[in-house]
């Protein structure tokens, strides 16, 4: 708990106020590989097909590498943006988790003055910390929502293309609803974040840096004090500022963690382990879903999770400044999440 409360403390509201559109139907898939539903992000076509999944290189989370099997399905082209979303509260009242008042019933142990709308975010310390406490870099910040990502006296004013954060699960889910599409299953993700790569360590191959180009928006330098800012970007980038992977997808690693429709499953029977890179407490009676990708505040001397079998276990009502989503539309049947 931070400060008594959890990092997602809102409210764990009932049910979304907006309606599902459902699946698009194939008509709407156009033949030349890209999707362009009126209003919404491109898509791109991702063919589906066997894998190699996981690693056996790097968190425990992530073993035994295995197999696995995914049917074609359309990929939003990028995290979906401040503008994306707006446009979605602005058609239907949507009202996001962190902008709710948190039910105490829900977080019995949490400090009144706390039961506030608001949401977790991440602050550079002065200087060296531990890295033992993650509470010396993350904080319940009252007023803090998709809106205001780092606080109350923070904007989204000029940054429509940035992607959209302060998301939980359940709000993820609701604009996938709306738009007629889904949350990726954690396979689904995987699968299109390696672009075409079988067994690459990286979503575009085994040099986290080829020429000393940055492919992706990371923490340079020493975590959490420390951002040398040598890829241009000291917090969250545009999400076409770095090159897309092999099947033409922008950002599938770092800038934001992204949301997926599975369930955290430890391997091998162990207990979850706890994020190295956010605070991990939700409130009663959250479930936890997979996130994928990594953030700009995954650094080699933390989290090294800027790599596409990296995964976490997030609570679904948890809600910070780099965790965003994006959403596919699958014909599979039977799809397991």
């Amino acid at each position: 708990m931070i400060n008594g409360i959890s990092p997602a403390a809102q409210m764990h509201a009932g049910k979304c106020c907006c309606g599902s559109g459902g699946i698009l139907p194939p008509a709407r898939l156009q033949a030349a590989g890209v999707m362009n539903t009126p209003g919404r992000a491109s898509m791109i076509w991702v063919p589906g097909g066997s894998f190699t999944m996981g690693s056996n290189d790097f968190y425990r989370e992530e073993r035994p590498i295995h197999q696995e099997s995914v049917a074609g399905f359309w990929m939003d082209a990028h995290p979906v943006t401040n503008a994306e979303f707006r446009e979605f509260v602005m058609a239907t009242g949507y009202v996001t988790f962190s902008e709710r008042q948190p039910d105490p019933e829900q977080y019995p142990d949490a400090d009144p003055a706390l039961l506030v709308p608001g949401s977790s975010v991440f602050t550079k310390p002065a200087g060296p910390v531990s890295l033992r406490d993650y509470r010396l870099w993350w904080a319940y910040v009252p007023g803090a929502s998709w809106r205001n990502p780092d606080g109350p006296a923070s904007t989204i004013d000029g940054r429509d293309d940035y992607p959209v954060v302060q998301i939980t699960h359940e709000d993820a889910s609701a604009y996938a609803a709306w738009a007629g599409k889904q949350l990726p299953t954690e396979s689904e993700w995987e699968f299109a974040a390696r672009g075409g790569l079988e067994g690459a360590t990286y979503a575009w191959g085994e040099e986290f840096a080829p020429a000393g180009r940055a492919m992706a928006n990371t923490w340079q330098g020493r975590f959490p004090w420390e951002n040398l800012n040598e890829d241009g970007y000291e917090s969250r980038s545009p999400v076409h500022a770095f090159p897309p992977n092999g099947y033409g997808l922008y950002d599938m690693i770092g800038n934001v963690w992204e949301w997926t429709a599975s369930y955290f499953a430890p391997p091998n029977g162990d207990g979850v382990k706890k994020s190295c890179c956010m605070p991990a407490e939700g409130g009663a009676g959250t479930g936890r879903r997979v996130i994928k990708g990594g953030s700009h505040l995954c650094a080699p001397n933390y989290c090294q999770r800027y790599r596409p079998a990296a995964r976490l276990g997030e609570p679904a009502d948890t809600a910070t400044n780099h965790i965003g989503f994006r959403c596919v539309v699958s014909q599979a049947e039977g799809r397991a999440v």
